[in-house]
């Protein structure tokens, strides 16, 4: 939330506070105080309004239940094996951009595919993964092998071009060299 919005969230706070205190008052002093028939009918029609207003008020500035839905998207990547099975996975939701690769004493990866079956044709920085706008992109960096993708429904995979991102989605495979990952 931008701090003029929760500034100016907090003021209409204050001052609901506030017609609470004056509405509590008007009716100590109508209906306790004071016994006269026409200030009651008046502090009571009063009252009524003034509880519409910040009642209506209130409503405006609660957002609908319709949009509290948390998005449903991709959360983690699944290394599957010859067959399709999982055989590692890789939280994501969170992240912005994470290095897939082979672990080194000269480099750290976020995704490291050293122990898969195919790690020898993996490169150490072989593509990454980067979430923009609500989007995971994959990107080739210079591997030798090549990355490619199979998007879900589809019969063939793409190569990728270097240094290109191409867009994701729930249920796409990636390829690493021949290692699959897939989008979940």
């Amino acid at each position: 939330m931008k701090e003029s919005t929760r500034s100016r969230s907090a003021w209409i706070q204050v001052i609901n506070a506030m017609l609470v205190v004056i509405m509590l008052g008007i009716v100590y002093y109508a209906f306790v105080m004071n016994q006269t028939q026409g200030v009651m009918i008046a502090a009571g029609v009063m009252l009524v309004g003034t509880a519409i207003g910040v009642g209506w008020r209130y409503a405006q500035q609660k957002p609908p239940t319709s949009a509290i839905v948390e998005p449903v998207g991709i959360t983690k990547l699944v290394l599957l094996n010859e067959d399709g099975d999982s055989v590692k996975e890789w939280y994501i939701n969170g992240e912005t951009s994470l290095l897939i690769g082979k672990r080194s004493n000269q480099s750290e990866v976020d995704i490291d595919l050293t122990e898969s079956e195919y790690a020898s044709l993996i490169s150490k920085e072989h593509a990454v993964l980067n979430y923009a706008s609500g989007v995971w992109y994959i990107e080739d960096i210079e591997s030798r092998n090549g990355t490619g993708i199979q998007h879900r429904g589809a019969g063939s995979k793409q190569r990728l071009e270097k240094d290109h991102p191409h867009k994701l989605e729930q249920g796409d495979i990636i390829f690493i060299a021949n290692t699959r990952l897939q989008m979940k």
